[in-house]
C-alpha cells in the first residue's frame, strides 16, 4: 500500500466530538478520541457521508478553485450531467454550456457524451461469453474503493471500463491537441464535480495508471458564477448528448441506458450499496446481468458538492430529457477496446487484523473473547461505531476496555455498592 490522498478532511477546531459521524462511515474509518474525531487514511473512501451528517461542518471537502484553470493555455470544461439539474426553469442545456465558455473556458466537452460511449461499450462487454456476471458498474469511485477494501471477492465482477469523466478528459484533450496544435501538457481538462470522491479519483485513479483530468472544482463553487453568466449569455448550439447521457446523473440512469438487458439492479445511498454488495458476496443475485451502485442518495445529483435537493434535481432532469434523442454518441468496433482499463484494480487489505494467518486468527479469537465481555449495545460512547469496532481497536492496541462507558459505569456501581456495604458493616459494629 502506498500513500493515500483524501479529498475529505477534518477541521479539528470545529469538531465537537459528538459521534454522529462514526455510525455512518461505511468502512469504520472514523473514531472519536479525547473529544475529537480522527479519520483513518487507510480506511477512508472519500464517500462524503461524514460531510453530509456532521452538524458542526467539521468534515470538509478539498477541491480545486475555479481560478486554477488559468495555469493552462487551453482550457476544457467537463460538466457532469448533474450540473444541468442545479438550475431552475432550465429548458436548454446549451445555455449552461455557453455560460461555461463565458467563464473562461475555450471549449466544453460534456461528460454525458462520454457516458453514452461507455453505455455502448458496456452493452458490448455484457455480450461477451467470458464475462463474470453480474457485472458491477465502475462509474462511482467511492463504491470502487469500498469494494477494494471491504469486498475483495467481488473485484472480478467490476466493469473494467473507464468512468465517463476519465474518458471525456482523454477524448477532449486528444481532439483539442489535434485541432489546435497545442501540446497536450498545455491543455487542461477541468471536471466540475458533484462529489469529493471524484477529486480523489483524479489524484489516485482506479483502472488507469494516470488520470487525464487536471483540475476538479466543486459544482457548488461554479454554480453561482454560472448563474450570473447565464443571465448575460445567449445559448449557442454546443450540446451533443441525448437522454442516455443525461440519465447518468441519477440512480438507475446508467443501467436503464443499457437497453439490451432488463436484468439489472440499481441502488443508491451508501447503506443500501453495502446491503447489495453483501448479497452479491453471498451469491444471492446471480440471476442479474448488471448492478449499478451510487454512494450518494439519488445518484450523482445527491453529491455533497451540489446545491439542489436530489429529488428536485431528478425531476428537473426528467423535464430536460423529454425531447432529446435517445443517444447521440456511438462506438465503432475498434474504439470499444480503447475504453478498457489499463491498470487492474487491487485489493487493499486495510481491514485485516494482522500480517500472517496465525496472527489474524489469534487477534480474531481475542476479539471474540472481548465481545463476550462488552455489553453489545453499540452505543458509540467509547468513540467507536460498535462494540465489535472497539474490540478490534483493543486487539490492535489502539484502545482499552476502560474506554467502554457501560463497563466503567458497572465497575463504578460495583465499587459504590461495596463501599456502602462496608460503611453499613462499620456503622453496625
Amino acid at each position: 500500500m502506498g500513500e493515500f490522498f483524501h479529498s475529505v478532511t477534518l477541521d479539528r477546531e470545529r469538531c465537537m466530538g459528538c459521534t454522529n459521524c462514526i455510525k455512518r462511515c461505511p468502512t469504520g474509518a472514523i473514531r472519536v478520541r479525547e473529544g475529537k474525531a480522527t479519520i483513518s487514511s487507510e480506511r477512508c473512501i472519500d464517500c462524503g457521508e461524514c460531510i453530509r451528517i456532521c452538524p458542526h461542518h467539521a468534515k470538509q471537502a478539498i477541491y480545486d478553485p475555479l481560478e486554477s484553470i488559468e495555469r493552462f493555455r487551453y482550457k476544457i470544461a467537463l460538466p457532469a450531467p448533474s450540473l444541468y439539474a442545479q438550475f431552475n426553469n432550465l429548458e436548454d442545456t446549451d445555455l449552461v454550456l455557453s455560460a461555461l465558455e463565458e467563464l473562461g473556458f475555450d471549449e466544453v466537452y460534456e461528460v454525458a457524451c462520454a457516458a453514452e460511449l461507455v453505455s455502448d461499450a458496456t452493452r458490448r462487454y455484457l455480450a461477451r461469453p467470458d464475462v463474470v456476471k453480474p457485472v458491477i458498474s465502475s462509474a462511482c469511485p467511492a463504491v470502487l474503493r469500498l469494494i477494494g477494501v471491504r469486498f475483495p471477492g467481488l473485484l472480478a465482477h467490476v466493469l473494467p471500463i473507464l468512468a465517463p469523466v476519465e474518458l471525456a478528459a482523454r477524448l477532449a484533450k486528444r481532439q483539442a491537441a489535434q485541432r489546435t496544435g497545442i501540446l497536450p501538457e498545455q491543455i487542461g481538462a477541468v471536471f466540475i464535480s458533484p462529489c469529493p470522491a471524484k477529486v480523489t479519483a483524479m489524484r489516485m485513479p482506479l483502472g488507469s495508471e494516470h488520470s487525464e483530468i487536471d483540475a476538479v472544482p466543486a459544482m457548488k463553487e461554479v454554480y453561482p458564477k454560472l448563474l450570473g453568466k447565464m443571465k448575460q449569455t445567449a445559448a449557442r448550439p454546443i450540446s451533443a448528448s441525448g437522454r442516455i447521457g443525461l440519465g447518468w446523473a441519477e440512480s438507475g440512469g446508467e443501467a436503464a441506458g443499457l437497453i439490451s438487458t432488463e436484468r439489472y439492479l440499481a441502488a443508491d445511498g451508501i447503506e443500501n450499496v453495502i446491503r447489495v454488495l453483501e448479497d452479491l458476496e453471498d451469491e444471492k443475485l446471480g440471476e442479474l446481468d448488471f448492478v449499478e451502485l451510487n454512494a450518494c442518495s439519488g445518484g450523482c445529483v445527491g453529491g455533497v458538492l451540489t446545491v439542489e435537493n436530489p429529488y428536485i434535481a431528478r425531476a428537473k432532469l426528467k423535464l430536460l430529457r423529454r425531447y432529446l434523442p435517445v443517444s447521440r454518441n456511438h462506438l465503432t468496433g475498434e474504439e470499444s477496446a480503447q475504453l478498457l482499463w489499463d491498470a487492474p484494480m487491487e485489493y487493499e487489505p486495510v481491514l485485516e487484523l494482522g500480517g500472517d494467518a496465525s496472527e489474524r486468527f489469534a487477534r480474531y479469537s481475542e476479539m471474540q473473547r472481548l465481545l463476550a465481555v462488552l455489553p453489545g449495545l453499540d452505543c458509540g460512547s467509547c468513540g467507536a461505531p460498535s462494540c465489535a469496532a472497539l474490540a478490534e481497536d483493543i486487539v490492535r492496541g489502539e484502545a482499552a476496555t476502560e474506554d467502554c462507558v457501560v463497563l466503567m459505569r458497572e465497575r463504578m456501581e460495583a465499587v459504590l455498592r461495596a463501599l456502602r456495604i462496608d460503611r453499613k458493616n462499620h456503622s453496625g459494629v
